[in-house]
């Protein structure tokens, strides 16, 4: 297992989630392996730009939370150190316009001061949406 902090859970994650963006736009942490996590978010009115198909900006938006998460579970003491995010893409691939998109990160790179992440977003029927790469700087805190 690649996490540092002990006991992840899916509701410890969804905790974090309340009063920003992530919850804003609904997503939720369904699922903790050894080296990845996984999350949904809903295609609704919140993500959908105006053509109504799911806006590329929220699919960046569900990249870079669940890579960031991912980047905290990895440093060893967060009252010292943080992860900020320092550099993303996101290669959209095909369109959506209803249901669910499901974000897997998984660790590219996992330093003691850069972590890189690729995300891939694909929708129900499994066919991919995003592939997306996060990078994230560990810095100390202030």
């Amino acid at each position: 297992m690649i996490w540092k902090q002990k006991e992840v859970t899916v509701e410890g994650l969804n905790s974090f989630a309340t009063n920003n963006m992530p919850s804003y736009l609904e997503i939720k942490f369904i699922e903790v392996g050894d080296d990845y996590l996984l999350a949904r978010m809903p295609v609704n009115d919140k993500t959908k730009q105006p053509m109504g198909l799911l806006h590329g900006g929220a699919s960046a938006a569900l990249a870079e939370t669940v890579g960031s998460v991912a980047s905290i579970l990895c440093i060893e003491d967060l009252m010292t150190h943080t992860a900020v995010g320092v550099e993303i893409n996101a290669n959209h691939l095909n369109s959506v316009k209803e249901g669910f998109v499901y974000a897997k990160v998984s660790p590219i790179k996992v330093g003691r001061n850069i972590h890189v992440w690729e995300i891939n977003i694909r929708n129900e029927e499994n066919k991919l949406i995003c592939r997306s790469r996060l990078t994230t700087a560990i810095i100390q805190k202030k």
